[in-house]
Order: structure tokens, then C-alpha cells, then sequence
């Protein structure tokens, strides 16, 4: 390789995220550059060496490429010295604590470094604000209090400069003194104004948010303790050399009592152990995880993967938490037995001894403790909630008769009062269980044994063997009449399953042909209402209408049996998709179920409402009307649509509460849906801006979804936490996931996503100016797209991928992508009826392949492919991409020598576009410039004075 390309190597290292990849490729370029004779660039890779050793969890390195360039440096300086003057005087920042950090290092050694640094800085006269605080920090590790405040109070007083650790990293150090003395309420009032600012340092904000984390729990300031250990920990769980603060995390969740969570925190980065950056960082992460460790059951167990001579294994909790205190324990005394004190065992102790205090404080985003339901004075948005109907208390008489009793059993049945109906039944057992009655009474009795059973939790076998016993016994007696209503209801539930279903449905239709003819008003349309409830039972939704119809016709005699029937009849209308009739019945369902009050018949039909409702506002409402009053079985589709609603209505801040609800009771209950609906939480924590509750909960769902071999909804959600990532700002996991999803989008039906998720994939990593890689990617996403016969798609991403090898220096490669990019526009070409998509990417195409054209100096080949492309996006109103390849072309025409042509063009431009936007002020510099060339300077003065152009 060229000296050229060694550089570009090292400038696409500097760009590349810290960890084990950059330091893989820079050991690569070292090796190179040692081998070869340019001293400069094997000065600076390790410069760049150092740091990526630092915070690629490596630091031991750094003090080899610290010491080299040092050396280097002070043996035989060279004018680019001077350049990295400030960086040599920053690493000796590093190398202090890099150095206490290894119990196998002298003291004296560290006492040297810093008198060196001294040094250095007097001489290059710099203050000594940061020398003070690493001697600070020195006494500090070595627990010598009063030295240590003493370094304290002079690193305050003395003024910062450029060489002192920035706005985030040294108030960090300062909450942490504040802390360690007591002092939490000042460490929180040091660091609001730090929060508040912007923090861009690679350390911020995660470190001041992890040295807050128990001045917020002594201070009483439970959510700023959740939120900063969910922001904290999401930045530094990723990054080995963090391993010492994600410690502090550990044992924070075990001091607030989230045991799962610090196991699973422990399990995650245990096999960095194996690895760790320093051996304090070894320590400390030991030392929590023990004692997190203690808090589980200890029958569970924990996998170590193998390392050196230990095989993989799964340990039980306790003889790993023995083994890691053990750790922890050795490593302290040997940072005692070289530091001359016993400060580093004592604090190791206290870390083990670790135990909940106070009460547990919830972490996830996605699961909360159950809230019980109660009715709210004002429904949530302010609306009145409708008056709730409360039946009267059953009262048994105690002279009642047997028929008396049932009589009552039987009304409390059709009126949903369950507490009445067994109340009843129970004193007819009691009073008369034994006795000789006559048959219709025992028959009665055997019927209403089916309305003792709990709907919901009753085996349906066992309510068709109890209907079988009422329907024979009525059939004894004679009564034909209260036969056919047992039969109706046992055909019904025979439709359950396939094989009772033909006995089921004509047991159904008799019962309601029979019933048509010989029953009273409310026995007809019961009997029509059941038969419809056999026709849903096997999804014949004609059927099924029609006989809800005839129901609702005569239904209006009970006002109960009426708002039932009206709630049938809105699944049957749902299910056919006839919208306008289904918001209609739903409306009277609502309605009809309000005015009998039973809180599961109301909670019902609102949920029908809200389904059917076009405004989410009015869908919103409906729920709000029975938020305090459903039973427990209805909370958790309540909130599912409630905050479905929430989200239709952009209210997605709020819907975050229903949902995050509806997880909760998903899992308490042990329903299916969990993962479906922490994915659906996540997309409204993103669409409330809260990014980081909504990578966690995603994250869950993704683990969820795939347990369930739900693949393509696994997928979906990995996109979504794709873009979660992305707009936190941690490009590597969204990178990582994005190329997951073309690995799992590989048939031949799935190429277009394939293609999708590649050119995002290559956005992101133009965005972040890795141009080699996001070629890359864009030239992948275009094969996928010419395999799935996506042209447009394809065209597209041929540009994006022309342009990226453009900007990535490696203009060979770019010339060669210019005939790629050609031929994919090629195959646009001829058209009948140019779509305006096509005329767009052809265009832009064009304007591509110019660009980069001129980067070669071939400025007439370049004016050649943008001729006509101005005319052609103006043909089809993107106005500002032509005026964009107008200012291009006058650019051109200026370096070609032609500036009165690029005057003409210019000007004509300029008048068309907004005075003080950036295109305005490129537009005015650029025609400043012809007029310069053309001789007329005073023109060009004023035209730069009016556009405030220097």
C-alpha cells in the first residue's frame, strides 16, 4: 500500500466506533507503518492508538504508545510535533489513572508521571487545575481524607484552561467526592446545571448519571435514580472499558430491589471478566455482582462460557457469588499491600455486603405493579364519565319456598348478579337439597347448575354434560317450552368444537323454530339471540346476522336481554366488515348496556364503540367511560385499546401508561400477547420521543418474538429498534440489526425489505462519514433491488453509492461505479410516460455522475450530463434540486474559464431563490466570483456586502 492509502487507513480508523474492531485495524496499520520509513504517520497512529486503547477497554496499551510518542518527541522533535503537543499533555490525564488502576504498578511510578505532567504543564504555561485533580484523585484511591480535600480545595481554586477535563467529566468527579462524604443533596444541585447543558464528551453523560446514582436514592428522587440508570447503563453496556460503572449499576439495582434485573446485568458482561480492562474494573464488577448474586433463589444457576483452562458450565448463583467475592477480596489486597493501606479492602467489604434498602424501586419500562382500578371523578381529558347503575343487593327471604328460591336464582342469572344467583342456589341446597320435590323444581335446579359455573374459567365439557342433565330431566317432566330453551343453550356450546357442531346447530335451530311458535316474547328472542351465538361459534356470519336481527326485533322486552343481543350483534357487523352498521350497533350496544349499569356488558360495548369509531378522540372516550368501573377480565383489552387510541390520536405520551398497563397484566394473568404488546409500547415510547424506554422494551419484544418463531413480527420490531438506535445515536447496534435483517430477509420474496434495510443501513453510515463502508452496503441494497425488479430502487441507490465512493476519496472506483450508474438510468430510458420518480432519479443520476466527473478535472464532460437537467426537475416541481445543479453548473463553468456564461446563468438563479437561505449566500459567492473574473470588482464588493458574504 501507498503512504496515501496508509493515511486514508488511518483517518477511516479514527472515524471507526471504539472496541476491538478499531484496535484490530490499527495493530494492522502499525505494523505497516513501522515496516516502512514515515515517521509522521507512525507518530500519529499512536497518538490515535492511545486513545483507542483507552476507551477500546485496553488502557495497558496506552501506556506503550503514550510512552513511545513521548519518547519520540523529546528525543528528536519535528515540526508535526507541534500538532500533538496538546494531545501528549491530555494523555498524561490517562496514564495517572491508567496507572492506579493496576495494583502491579508502583506508586512511585504514578508520583512520577504526575511530577513529569507538572512539569510540562508549568512550562508550557498551562494551569495546574488538572494536576491538582489527579492528585486528588491519587489520594483518594489511597483513602488518605485529608490529603485528599486538601488536593480537592486547590483543584477548585485554580482556574480551568484547555487542558482540564471538560464541563461533564469534571463535575462528575465532583459529585462523586460530594457523595462519598455525604453530601448528596449539593452533589445533585452541582450537576443539575451539568445535565442541562450539552455534554459531548465520549464519557457524557453516562458518567455523571452513574455518580448520581445514589445521591438521587439518599435524596428521595426515585424517577431521576430510574431515568439516569436507564440512560447511563444503555450508553456504557456496550463498552468493555465502562465495565467498572456498569458495576455501579449492578449493585444499584440491587439496592433498589430488582434482583432479575442485576442477574441479568451480572450474566450479560460476566465473561468480561475474562477480559477486563484493569484489574480495579475486575474488582468492583466482582464485588457488586457477588452480592447481586446473593439476593436470587439459589437453585438458580448462571452459564459461564469457557475461558483459558475453565470449560463452559452452568454454575449455581451461590458457589459464583463465593467465587467472585473471592475475586474481588484478592484484588483489593493486593491494592492495599502495594498503597500501604487497608482503604481498598474496606471499601470492596461494603460493596459485597450490599442488600435492598427502602422500598423496591421499579426499572422497566414495561412492567408495573398492578393499580387498582377505581372510578375516576373526572374520566381522563375532562369528560364526565357516565353514571354507573349499581344493582341492589340481593336479600335471600328466609321464609322463601323452593320455588321462591329458584325464582330468584334465576332473575339474579339473567341479570348478571352472580353474587345473588349463588347466594340463592345456596340456600336452596341447604334448605331443600334432601327433600321430595316435584320434578319441574328439580329440573329447574339442574338447569341452573350451568349458571353457577364461572364462564371464564369453566370447562366447557363440563357446562354441555350439566345442559344434557337439565335438557333430559325437562324433557321428563313434560315441559317442551323450558326443554327447547336448555336445548338452545346447549347447541350453542356444542358449536364451540368441531365435532358437536352439526348436533349444536340443529339442537339450536329447533330450539328457536320451536320457541318462535310456542314461547312468550323474551323466550323468541333469546332463542334467536342463541341461535346467532351457534352461527358466530362456527364464523357463518349471514347466518349469524339474520338471526341477530330477528333477536333485536323483539329483544326490547328486557332491557337486559336487550343491550346483550345489541352486543352480539356489533362482533357480528365487525366481522363482516360492514363499518357504518357496526358503529351503529355499537352505539346502541353502549348505550342499551349504560342504561342496565353491569360493568362487563358496559365495558364490552365500549370497546366495540372505540373499535368502531373513525375519531380516536371518540374511541378515547368510550374507554374513559368504564375506566373505573370494569372488572378485572376487561382491563387488559380496555387498555390495549385505549392506548391504541391514544397512539391514533398522537397522543402517544399517554398511551405509553395504557400500554406499559396492558404488558403488566398480560403477564400477571399468563396470557399470551406479552411480547406483541411490548412491541407495540416501544413504538409509542419512540413516538413520545422517550428513545431509551423504547430500545429496552423493543429489545425485550425482539427476545420475546423470536421465542415464539414469530419471525416476521421479530423482524418488523428490529427494524423499529433499528431506527430507535439510530436516533440515539448508537450507530453500531443499529448497524448490527440492520445487517441481521438482510441476513434473515434472504428469499427471493423478501429482496425489496432486503434491499431497504441495506440502503438504510448505507445511510447510516454516510451520515456518520464512513464512505467505503456505506458504498458498500448502497452497492448490495442495488443488487437486491435489480433481483426483485425494482428499477427506480435501484437507480437510486447506484447514486447514493457513486457519491459515497466520491466522498471516500477513491475516485477510481467512483469513475468505474459512473458506467454502473449509467446503465441502471439506461434501463429507465425510453419510457412512454415518464413517471416523475424516474424523470427525478435520472436527473439526480446525471448530476451525480458530473460531480464526481469534476473531481477529476473533466469539466466539459461534466457540463455535457448536466445540459437539460435543470429544465427536467423544474418539469416536475423540484425547484430546489434545480436550482441546486444550476449553482453546480456555474461552479463548472467557472473553473472551465467561462465566466460570463457562468455570470448569465447565475444571476438568473440568484433572483429565484430566498434571500439569506444557504443556496441564496453559495449562489451570490459564486456569481461575486465571475464578476471578479470579468473585471468588475466594485460589483462583486457590493454584491458580497448585500448577501453579508466575506
Amino acid at each position: 500500500m501507498s503512504d496515501d492509502d496508509l493515511w486514508r487507513m488511518l483517518h477511516e480508523i479514527d472515524n471507526m466506533p471504539y472496541g476491538a474492531g478499531q484496535i484490530a485495524a490499527l495493530e494492522q496499520l502499525l505494523r505497516r507503518a513501522d515496516a516502512g520509513d514515515d515517521r509522521h504517520l507512525a507518530f500519529a497512529a499512536r497518538i490515535t492508538g492511545t486513545t483507542a486503547y483507552v476507551y477500546g477497554g485496553e488502557p495497558a496499551k496506552s501506556v506503550v504508545t503514550f510512552s513511545w510518542c513521548l519518547a519520540e518527541y523529546d528525543r528528536d522533535p519535528q515540526p508535526y510535533h507541534q500538532r500533538y503537543t496538546h494531545q501528549l499533555l491530555w494523555f498524561f490525564k490517562y496514564m495517572v489513572n491508567a496507572m492506579l488502576k493496576f495494583p502491579e504498578l508502583p506508586l512511585d511510578r504514578t508520583y512520577a508521571v504526575l511530577d513529569d505532567m507538572e512539569r510540562r504543564y508549568r512550562e508550557s504555561g498551562h494551569s495546574l487545575q488538572a494536576v491538582h485533580k489527579h492528585r486528588y484523585l491519587v489520594a483518594a484511591h489511597l483513602g488518605a481524607a485529608e490529603e485528599a480535600a486538601e488536593w480537592y480545595r486547590r483543584w477548585m481554586t485554580t482556574p480551568r484552561d484547555a487542558l482540564s477535563d471538560c464541563a461533564g467529566c469534571d463535575p462528575t468527579t465532583q459529585v462523586e467526592h460530594l457523595a462519598t462524604t455525604g453530601r448528596h443533596d449539593e452533589a445533585v444541585a452541582l450537576a443539575e446545571p451539568v445535565l442541562a447543558g450539552r455534554l459531548t464528551c465520549t464519557e457524557q453523560p453516562q458518567a455523571i448519571l452513574t455518580a448520581l446514582l445514589r445521591p438521587y436514592l439518599e435524596t428521595g428522587r426515585a424517577d431521576a435514580a430510574r431515568n439516569a440508570h436507564r440512560e447511563a447503563y444503555r450508553r456504557l453496556r456496550g463498552r468493555l472499558s465502562d465495565l467498572w460503572e456498569i458495576a455501579d449499576h449492578v449493585e444499584f439495582c440491587t439496592l433498589t430491589a430488582n434482583e432479575a434485573r442485576a442477574l441479568e446485568l451480572v450474566e450479560r458482561h460476566l465473561d468480561w471478566l475474562d477480559r477486563a480492562p484493569t484489574p480495579a474494573a475486575a474488582m468492583h464488577f466482582a464485588a457488586t455482582a457477588s452480592a447481586a448474586l446473593r439476593q436470587v433463589p439459589g437453585e438458580l444457576t448462571v452459564h459461564r462460557r469457557a475461558f483459558g483452562d475453565r470449560p463452559a458450565t452452568e454454575v449455581p448463583v451461590g458457589a459464583l457469588a463465593d467465587d467472585l467475592a473471592d475475586t474481588a477480596t484478592a484484588l483489593a489486597a493486593r491494592f492495599d499491600a502495594r498503597n500501604g493501606t487497608s482503604h481498598q479492602s474496606g471499601l470492596i467489604a461494603r460493596r459485597l455486603a450490599a442488600q435492598p434498602v427502602g422500598e423496591h424501586l421499579p426499572l422497566s419500562a414495561s412492567l408495573r405493579r398492578p393499580v387498582r382500578a377505581t372510578p375516576p371523578a373526572v374520566a381522563p381529558g375532562g369528560a364526565q364519565p357516565a353514571p354507573t347503575v349499581t344493582p341492589a343487593k340481593v336479600v335471600v327471604p328466609a321464609d322463601a319456598t323452593a320455588d321462591e328460591l329458584l325464582e330468584l336464582a334465576d332473575e339474579c342469572w339473567r341479570t348478571h348478579r352472580r353474587d345473588g344467583l349463588l347466594a340463592a342456589l345456596r340456600a336452596y341446597d341447604e334448605r331443600f337439597g334432601g327433600a321430595e320435590l316435584p320434578a319441574a323444581i328439580r329440573a329447574r335446579r339442574l338447569e341452573l347448575r350451568a349458571g353457577e359455573l364461572d364462564e371464564r374459567a369453566a370447562d366447557p365439557a363440563t357446562a354441555v354434560e350439566m345442559n344434557r342433565a337439565a335438557l333430559a330431566a325437562w324433557r321428563a317432566v313434560p315441559d317442551p317450552v323450558r326443554a327447547q330453551v336448555v336445548a338452545g343453550r346447549l347447541g350453542a356450546l356444542l358449536c364451540l368444537t368441531d365435532e358437536g357442531a352439526e348436533e349444536g346447530l340443529a339442537l339450536a335451530r329447533e330450539s328457536a323454530d320451536h320457541l318462535a311458535r310456542h314461547g312468550d316474547q323474551r323466550e323468541r328472542a333469546a332463542a334467536w339471540d342463541r341461535l346467532a351465538q351457534a352461527y358466530v361459534h362456527r364464523e357463518r356470519w349471514t347466518e349469524a346476522l339474520d338471526a341477530s336481527d330477528r333477536a333485536a326485533a323483539e329483544a326490547d322486552v328486557d332491557p337486559w336481554l336487550a343491550a346483550r343481543v345489541a352486543l352480539h350483534r356489533t362482533h357480528v357487523l365487525e366481522q363482516m366488515e360492514r363499518a357504518d352498521e357496526f358503529r351503529e350497533a355499537a352505539d346502541r350496544a353502549r348505550r342499551l348496556s349504560r342504561e342496565v349499569g353491569d360493568p362487563e356488558l358496559r365495558t364490552a360495548a365500549c370497546l366495540a364503540y372505540a373499535r368502531s369509531a373513525d375519531d380516536p378522540a371518540e374511541a378515547v372516550a368510550a374507554c374513559d367511560e368504564v375506566l373505573g368501573v370494569v372488572p378485572p377480565g376487561g382491563r387488559l383489552p380496555l387498555r390495549v385499546t385505549r392506548g391504541r387510541a391514544l397512539l391514533a390520536a398522537d397522543r402517544a405520551g399517554e398511551a405509553v401508561d395504557d400500554l406499559a398497563e396492558a404488558v403488566t397484566l398480560c403477564v400477571e394473568q399468563g396470557a399470551p400477547g406479552d411480547a406483541l404488546l411490548r412491541w407495540e409500547l416501544a413504538d409509542a415510547y419512540r413516538l413520545a420521543g422517550r428513545l431509551g424506554e423504547a430500545a429496552e422494551v423493543a429489545e425485550e419484544a425482539v427476545i420475546g418474538l423470536d421465542r415464539l418463531g414469530a419471525q416476521a413480527e421479530a423482524d418488523r420490531c428490529r427494524h423499529l429498534l433499528a431506527g430507535v438506535y439510530e436516533g440515539l445515536g448508537e450507530i453500531e447496534p443499529a448497524l448490527a440489526l440492520l445487517d441481521q435483517l438482510a441476513e434473515n430477509l434472504d428469499g427471493p420474496d423478501n429482496l425489496p425489505h432486503r434491499g431497504q434495510v441495506l440502503e438504510e443501513a448505507g445511510g447510516i453510515l454516510y451520515d456518520a462519514d464512513r464512505d467505503a463502508v456505506a458504498a458498500q452496503r448502497f452497492a448490495a441494497a442495488a443488487s437486491a433491488y435489480r433481483l426483485a425488479g425494482h428499477p427506480v430502487d435501484e437507480l437510486r441507490v447506484r447514486r447514493r453509492e457513486l457519491l459515497a465512493l466520491h466522498w471516500s476519496g477513491d475516485l477510481p472506483a467512483a469513475m468505474a461505479a459512473i458506467e454502473v450508474l449509467d446503465a441502471a438510468a439506461g434501463a429507465l430510458a425510453d419510457l412512454p410516460e415518464e413517471p416523475p420518480v424516474v424523470t427525478y432519479e435520472r436527473a439526480m443520476a446525471a448530476d451525480a455522475g458530473a460531480r464526481v466527473l469534476a473531481a477529476e478535472d473533466r469539466l466539459t464532460a461534466a457540463l455535457d450530463r448536466v445540459a437539460g437537467v435543470p429544465g427536467r426537475l423544474r418539469g416536475i416541481e423540484a425547484f430546489g434540486e434545480a436550482a441546486q445543479v444550476e449553482l453546480f453548473t456555474g461552479e463548472l463553468l467557472l473553473r472551465d474559464d467561462r465566466p460570463a456564461e457562468a455570470e448569465r446563468l447565475l444571476r438568473g438563479v440568484l433572483g429565484g431563490l430566498p434571500t439569506g437561505s444557504r443556496p441564496a449566500a453559495q449562489g451570490a459567492w459564486l456569481l461575486a466570483r465571475a464578476l471578479d473574473e470579468l473585471g468588475r470588482p466594485a460589483e462583486a464588493a457590493k454584491l458580497r456586502a448585500e448577501h453579508g458574504i466575506e
